[in-house]
C-alpha cells in the first residue's frame, strides 16, 4: 500500500525536522513493515516548465517540429518534438539533459542528453505525461499528445515538482504485515499509530449532524448478520465534473486513477479512513434500497464490464427493480454514477468479512473495497467516512444539500474487554512495569484501562475489536511495541527438564520408513492431498464420506484423499512408461467426513484424520506368485523389524478393488487395520495400467502399537548341531499353512525349535480334495548331540499334533 506523508500530516502534525529514516524504522519495529520510502520530487529532477514561443517545421522530417521554448529567464532553446498538439504559448514539461524519461511511456528510464534529431540539434525533450510517469494523472487517448500544463498559472523555468506540488514522501507499506490490522488500511489509521508512537495530538473529523430526516430515502436490511450497519445519505446539487487537482494528485500518489469528482470523493474517503463508500445515481434507484441475498438466477453487470450470474450466497444491494450492486465488492454499471447524474445516494456500510471474501473469490473480482472489507472493518468507522465525505461534498459542491439520511444499525458492536494481571505482563516481558506507564502506553493507542489490585481491566477500542485484539497475549504485544522491542534486555531462558519425551508413534513411523526404504528397497513418494476422479471411481467406487474442496486445483481433482490407493495407482501409471519392476510407498493423512471433533470450538469441527501407510509392488503379470510372495514377505516381517505388536493376515472380507483370489486382510486382534491384495484386472484397466501386476497395501498406522522398548534378547549360538527334518503330510485342500504352524507350535516338543513351509503339491499321486504339504522341522538340544531315535520322536510328536488339529496324515501311510 502506498501512503502519502503529506496526507498523513493532515491528521497529525509531524515535527519539521522529523527524520524519514527514523520514522520508517519506528513504524517497521512497532506497527507495519515499511518496504521503502521515496522522495517523489526526485522523480522529476532536471524537469521544468517551458513555454513554447514558436513552432517551426523540421526541414528533414514531416512528423517532427522544432519548438523554440522558453525554459526560464528568457533562455530560449530549440527542442525537436513529434507532439501533435503543440501550439505557440503552450506550457509544457521539458526534460533537460540529465532527466530520466521513458520513451512513449514504455521500457526502462533513459537519461536525456543533448542530441541531433534528423540533423537538427535538440536541447532535451518536450514530454508526454506517460513519459514522465504522470499518465494516470493526465490521461489522454492520443499517444502523440504532449502534456499540456497551460491550465496552471506557473512561470517558465519552474521545476515540475514545484509546479505540481509534488514535494512528498511516499511510503511503501508491505500489505502482508497488516493483514490482521484493518484499522491501518487508510491514512487516518496510520496517522493514529504515528501520533501514538510520538505522543502527538490526532486531528478529528468535523462532526456531521445526525438529526437529518430520512426524507424519501428508505433502507431495508434483510440480513443484518452479513450487513451489521448501513448508512444511506441522499444528496442533491451535484454533477459529474473533474475533481480539483489536489484531490487527483493525492489519489494518484496512493496508486489510484482519478475519474470524476463524485467517484473521486468516494475513493478519497476510502484511502483516508479505510472505509469504502459508493455513490448511486438516485434517479436510477427505483423504490427503496434493500440489502439482501441474491436470488437464484439473478444477474448483474458490474462497473468493470463483468456480467455475473449471482449465487444465493452473495449479498447484494437491490431496489424494487432488481440488483444494483455486489455488496462490498463493486457497484453495478447502470445504477452507479453516470454522465447525467445530479442527485446521488451515498452508501457507507459495513459488511461481514467472510461473506465479502467468498464473493470476491467466487467471481475472481478482488477490489480495493473488498480487500478492506475482508479484513473485518469495525462498524463505527462508518461515522468517520460519512463525516469526511460530507465535508468533501460541501467543499467541491457549494450548492450541495443533504435531503435524506438513514442509519440502520440495530445491534451496535460491543468493544472487546479483557482482564490482564500486571504481574503476568512483567513476568512475560521481563521488565518491571507500573500501572501509570502501562495505562499511558495503552491510552495512546485508544485503549481504556482500570485497575483492581494487580488486575488491569482493558477495554479495546472499536477499530481493534474485530479480531485483532482478543487475548491477553495481544495486550502484552501492544505494551511491548509501545515500549519498543529494542528497549528490552536479552535474558537467558530458564526452564526445567523433567525427562525426555518418548514419542513412540513417531519413532515407529520412522522405523517403518527405514525398513521399507532401506531393507526392502521401496521408493518413498509424496503426493497431493487431493485425488483424481478417474482413480477414485476405479478403486474406491463409492464416494460416500469423501470430502470435497471448495476451490479444487482442477475440475477432476476436487475430492480430498480418503485413501492412499488412488494416488499410488496414479504414480504407478506415471512410472510404468519407464520401469516394469518397482515398488513405491507413502505415509500420509487421509480424511473422512465422519467422527467430527472440535478441539477448541464447536464451530471449528474437523473431519476424521488418520495416518495411513500405502505401498504398491509392481511386476510382470506373468509372475504374480513371486510378486505376491515378495509383498507378503515385506508385510509379514515388518512387525519384527520395526518393534511393534504383530498383526495377523486373514481372509475375511475382500476389498472392492482386489482380485478374487489373491487378497488378505490385516487384523490386530479383532480390529481390521488394512488390506494387502492384487489389483484386479478390471480395475487395472480402468486406471490405465497395462501389462503389469500391482500388489497394493494400505494400513492404518494410527492403529499400530509400538513396543515401549526393544524386545530382542541375546541368545548363544548352539554348541551342538541343529537338524532340519522334513515331513510330508496329506491335509484337506482348504487347510491353511498358518493353521498347521500354530498346531505344531502351540505345545511344542522341548527339542523342537522351529517349523517352516517348504512346498505344496497337488496331483495324480494325491487324492481328490487333498494336498501334500512339506514342512521343515528344526530339531536340536543345547546339551548334547541328538540320536536318530530322539529326532524321530520329536518329529512324530509334531505329526501327531497335526493329525489331531487339522486331520493330517503322514504321506505314504
Amino acid at each position: 500500500m502506498k501512503v502519502s506523508l503529506n496526507w498523513i500530516k493532515d491528521y497529525v502534525k509531524l515535527p519539521e525536522d522529523m527524520d524519514l529514516t527514523r520514522l520508517a524504522y519506528d513504524l517497521t519495529m512497532s506497527t507495519v513493515e515499511v518496504e521503502g520510502a521515496e522522495d517523489l520530487a526526485k522523480r522529476f529532477e532536471h524537469m521544468l516548465v517551458g513555454v513554447v514561443t514558436e513552432v517551426c517545421p523540421h526541414p528533414n522530417a514531416d512528423k517532427l517540429r522544432i519548438c523554440r521554448t522558453d525554459i526560464g529567464g528568457g533562455d530560449i532553446r530549440e527542442i525537436v518534438c513529434g507532439g501533435t498538439n503543440l501550439t505557440a504559448g503552450m506550457r509544457v514539461a521539458v526534460a533537460c539533459p540529465g532527466a530520466l524519461c521513458r520513451w512513449h511511456g514504455e521500457g526502462e528510464p533513459v537519461e536525456i542528453k543533448e542530441s541531433k534529431l534528423r540533423g537538427v540539434k535538440s536541447y532535451g525533450m518536450i514530454c508526454a505525461a506517460s513519459e514522465i510517469g504522470l499518465g494516470d494523472l493526465f490521461p489522454t487517448d492520443e499517444e502523440a499528445h504532449i502534456l499540456d500544463l497551460s491550465a496552471f498559472d506557473i512561470a517558465a523555468g519552474t521545476s515540475i515538482a514545484d509546479a505540481l506540488d509534488l514535494h512528498d514522501i511516499i511510503l511503501e507499506i508491505d500489505n502482508k504485515s497488516m493483514t490482521n490490522r484493518p484499522d491501518l488500511w487508510g491514512h487516518y489509521g496510520l496517522a493514529r499509530e504515528i501520533a501514538a508512537l510520538y505522543g502527538l495530538p490526532l486531528s478529528r473529523f468535523r462532526p456531521f449532524p445526525r438529526d437529518l430526516p430520512a426524507g424519501d430515502l428508505t433502507v431495508t436490511v434483510e440480513d443484518p448478520e452479513r450487513c451489521p450497519r448501513y448508512i444511506g445519505a441522499e444528496l442533491t446539487g451535484v454533477c459529474v465534473k473533474p475533481s480539483p487537482f489536489w484531490m487527483q494528485s493525492r489519489l494518484w500518489r496512493a496508486g489510484m486513477r482519478p475519474i470524476n469528482a463524485l467517484v473521486d470523493i468516494t475513493n478519497y474517503v476510502m484511502l483516508a479512513t479505510g472505509q469504502p463508500t459508493h455513490a448511486f445515481d438516485s434517479d436510477n434507484i427505483q423504490g427503496h434500497i434493500i440489502v439482501r441475498r441474491a436470488k437464484e438466477g439473478e444477474k448483474l453487470l458490474l462497473l468493470n464490464g463483468k456480467d455475473l450470474s449471482l449465487s444465493t450466497d452473495d449479498l447484494v444491494i437491490a431496489d424494487d427493480a432488481g440488483v444494483v450492486a455486489l455488496a462490498g465488492v463493486m457497484g453495478g454499471a447502470k445504477d452507479s454514477v453516470l454522465p447525467t447524474t445530479h442527485k446521488v445516494i451515498l452508501e457507507v456500510a459495513n459488511f461481514n468479512a467472510a461473506g465479502v471474501r467468498r464473493t470476491a473469490l467466487r467471481y475472481d473480482n478482488r477490489t480495493e473495497a473488498s480487500s478492506r472489507y475482508e479484513k473485518a472493518i469495525d462498524p463505527q468507522r462508518c461515522d468517520q467516512a460519512l463525516e469526511l465525505a460530507a465535508e468533501l461534498f460541501r467543499q467541491l459542491y457549494p450548492e450541495v444539500e443533504f435531503t435524506g439520511l438513514v442509519d440502520h444499525y440495530p445491534a451496535p458492536m460491543a468493544c472487546k474487554e479483557l482482564d490482564v494481571a500486571l504481574s503476568w505482563l512483567e513476568r512475560r516481558l521481563g521488565k518491571p512495569l507500573t500501572q501509570e506507564d502501562v495505562s499511558h502506553k495503552l491510552g495512546l493507542l485508544g485503549f481504556t484501562t482500570s485497575f483492581s489490585g494487580d488486575t488491569m481491566h482493558v477495554t479495546v477500542p472499536s477499530w481493534r475489536s474485530t479480531g485483532d485484539v482478543s487475548i491477553q497475549a495481544d495486550i502484552m504485544e501492544e505494551v511491548a511495541r509501545m515500549y519498543g522491542y529494542e528497549n528490552f534486555e536479552a535474558a537467558p531462558i530458564t526452564t526445567s527438564f523433567d525427562g525426555a519425551i518418548n514419542q513412540l508413534d513417531k519413532d515407529l513411523e520412522r522405523r517403518i520408513k527405514e525398513y521399507l526404504a532401506i531393507r526392502c528397497g521401496l521408493q518413498e513418494i509424496f503426493t497431493y492431498p487431493w485425488m483424481d476422479e478417474q482413480y477414485v471411481n476405479a478403486i474406491l467406487q463409492d464416494t460416500t464420506g469423501i470430502l470435497s474442496l471448495s476451490t479444487p486445483p482442477s475440475p477432476t481433482e476436487k475430492m480430498i484423499r480418503s485413501s492412499l490407493l488412488p494416488n499410488l495407482c496414479k504414480a504407478v501409471v506415471k512410472n510404468e512408461r519407464y520401469f516394469t519392476d518397482f515398488s513405491l510407498f507413502e505415509t500420509a493423512q487421509v480424511f473422512r467426513d465422519e467422527n467430527y471433533t472440535a478441539p477448541y470450538d464447536e464451530r471449528e469441527k474437523l473431519p476424521s484424520q488418520r495416518k495411513h501407510l500405502g505401498a504398491a509392488f509392481v511386476g510382470s503379470d506373468k509372475d504374480i506368485t513371486t510378486l505376491f510372495r515378495r509383498a507378503k514377505g515385506v508385510v509379514e516381517a515388518m512387525p519384527r523389524y520395526t518393534h511393534m505388536e504383530a498383526y495377523t493376515l486373514r481372509q475375511v472380507e475382500k476389498p472392492v478393488w482386489a482380485d478374487t483370489v489373491v487378497w488378505l486382510n490385516l487384523y490386530l486382534g479383532e480390529e481390521h487395520i488394512g488390506d494387502l491384495a492384487l489389483l484386479s484386472k478390471k480395475v487395472s484397466m480402468e486406471c490405465g495400467i497395462k501389462n503389469l501386476a500391482v500388489m497394493l497395501l494400505e494400513l492404518d498406522m494410527d492403529a499400530l502399537i509400538p513396543f515401549r522398548s526393544r524386545t530382542n534378547t541375546f541368545t548363544h549360538l548352539p554348541e551342538y548341531p541343529m537338524t532340519d527334518y522334513d515331513v510330508s503330510v496329506l491335509v484337506d485342500g482348504e487347510t491353511r499353512w498358518d493353521a498347521m504352524r500354530d498346531a505344531i507350535l502351540e505345545k511344542r516338543h522341548e527339542l523342537l525349535h522351529g517349523v517352516s513351509f517348504v512346498d505344496e503339491y497337488r496331483g495324480k499321486q494325491v487324492p481328490e480334495g487333498k494336498k501334500s504339504v512339506t514342512l521343515r522341522l528344526t530339531i536340536g538340544s543345547a546339551e548334547k548331540t541328538l540320536t536318530s531315535q530322539e529326532i524321530e520322536a520329536c518329529a512324530a510328536s509334531a505329526v501327531k499334533r497335526l493329525a489331531k488339529h487339522v486331520g493330517a496324515e503322514l504321506r505314504g501311510k
